[in-house]
């Protein structure tokens, strides 16, 4: 039997071995001085860390790097600190840090880096984290935390219903309704990693750029396989889009459903799309700052 539950209801499980670090005072107060602050948020993905900075609700500066397993604490803050310096950024200007990872190895790395580098203690989305949204979803504990910021960011943005699309290593289909309750969705290859595949395995196909042809009937091998992936992608992603409001209207979903997309490959994908209907490459991002004020002190979500 299928429940609505609170993302991280319950007691937050402690992994042996590993601290947990809760938002400390200052982090608290950096939303509410009224002082220049800026609040660092990262995104860290299979493939690749998004990472920006925000000035309240304004991002002022973006950067996207390599998802590295192998790299310590150290490395990952050397890095951070010269994208800093390019831009004109010390590493005292950040007064607070949030993180979603769907990478576990990667988590206390990155904790141990901002504590080092920042003198920070970072949230971390995840169990015991306020979210101001309803999961129906049989374990929500379950749930890719780049999900969860996706749906929050997407909801605060544009409202619902609206099924939020994120084309990465896996693309995911998440379904929210009218009142911003997460309903679940659906889990697909990701179009690099179909493609990487068909590579490794079929011994004469060569690893091709992933751009659409000018035709469908291709005359050699590169450009018919650029056909196969890049449309027969878009048609998975139509389809599925087709499905899940069919399956809404059934279920007395009446206001239009709106498709967002989001992802490194969005914008290709969504020429070729007859559903998608915007694009948003920051919606990440946007959800990490939303769900920042939503865990401050005094914030009308704050006992959701």
């Amino acid at each position: 039997r299928r429940a609505a539950r609170r993302y991280g209801s319950g007691t937050p499980a402690r992994p042996r071995g590993r601290r947990l670090h809760p938002p400390a005072a200052g982090l608290r107060q950096a939303f509410t001085t009224g002082g220049l602050y800026l609040l660092l948020v990262l995104d860290i993905g299979n493939t690749n860390i998004a990472m920006g900075t925000y000035e309240g609700k304004e991002l002022q500066k973006h950067w996207r790097i390599s998802t590295d397993r192998q790299k310590t604490g150290d490395e990952y803050g050397m890095l951070i600190n010269s994208l800093f310096h390019y831009q004109g950024i010390e590493m005292a200007d950040i007064h607070a840090i949030i993180i979603s990872s769907v990478v576990p190895p990667l988590v206390v790395p990155f904790i141990k880096m901002c504590e080092r580098y920042f003198h920070l203690r970072p949230l971390i989305v995840g169990p015991g984290i306020k979210t101001g949204i309803r999961l129906h979803y049989e374990n929500p504990r379950s749930i890719g935390a780049d999900r969860i910021v996706n749906v929050v960011g997407a909801y605060e943005q544009y409202g619902g219903p609206l099924i939020v699309i994120d084309i990465g290593t896996a693309t995911t289909f998440d379904v929210v309704a009218k009142n911003g309750d997460f309903l679940g969705g659906v889990i697909a290859p990701g179009i690099g990693t179909s493609s990487e595949a068909l590579f490794q395995r079929a011994a004469q196909l060569p690893r091709i750029e992933l751009v659409p042809p000018k035709n469908i009937i291709c005359r050699n091998t590169i450009q018919g396989m650029q056909a196969g992936i890049i449309f027969g992608y878009v048609g998975q992603i139509d389809e599925i889009a087709r499905r899940i409001k069919r399956e809404m209207r059934e279920n007395g979903v009446e206001e239009e459903v709106k498709v967002i997309a989001t992802g490194g490959l969005a914008r290709m994908i969504s020429k070729e799309s007859a559903t998608i209907d915007k694009i948003d490459h920051f919606l990440t991002l946007t959800g990490l700052r939303v769900l920042y004020e939503r865990n401050q002190k005094g914030h009308p979500h704050e006992d959701r």
